[in-house]
């Protein structure tokens, strides 16, 4: 097996910081979408609005998720970084490998979190079409 060097852990700096930069305009584009939908469900309370909501929740913990798993990627690049340099090469292999699958985790709840934002998207559409229809 290849010894890890300390640029292996380091190019991942560059992809999970753009990562999580998208996360995070993820999480404030729907912060301000409840905002607006909470304003709305005050004026005019509808099962559809509630419904977008619950919808909004669900969105919001996946994104949460999304973000603590890669933070956590990021923290476990830090210390093989840390391992390398101290001589544990062999558990910096371990730590980067769950470093590794922390970030594919990630990426993997940001799939079902863009999946479950296209279905409501879907739905929305279909309803300004089935108006237009009649």
């Amino acid at each position: 097996m290849e010894e890890l060097t300390l640029t292996t852990p380091s190019l991942l700096f560059s992809a999970v910081s753009l990562i999580m930069l998208a996360y995070t305009n993820r999480f404030i584009s729907y912060a301000q979408l409840v905002r607006n939908l909470a304003q709305d469900y005050e004026e005019h309370p509808t099962e559809d609005l509630q419904a977008q909501i619950m919808n909004l929740r669900k969105r919001l913990y996946l994104i949460r998720l999304m973000q603590v798993l890669g933070i956590f990627s990021l923290f476990l690049c830090v210390g093989t970084m840390f391992l390398i340099y101290v001589g544990f090469q062999k558990l910096a292999m371990y730590i980067f490998g769950l470093g590794m699958f922390s970030l594919i985790a990630s990426l993997g709840v940001s799939i079902q979190e863009i999946t479950i934002s296209v279905r409501a998207l879907e739905i929305r559409l279909n309803k300004i079409e089935n108006k237009s229809k009649k």
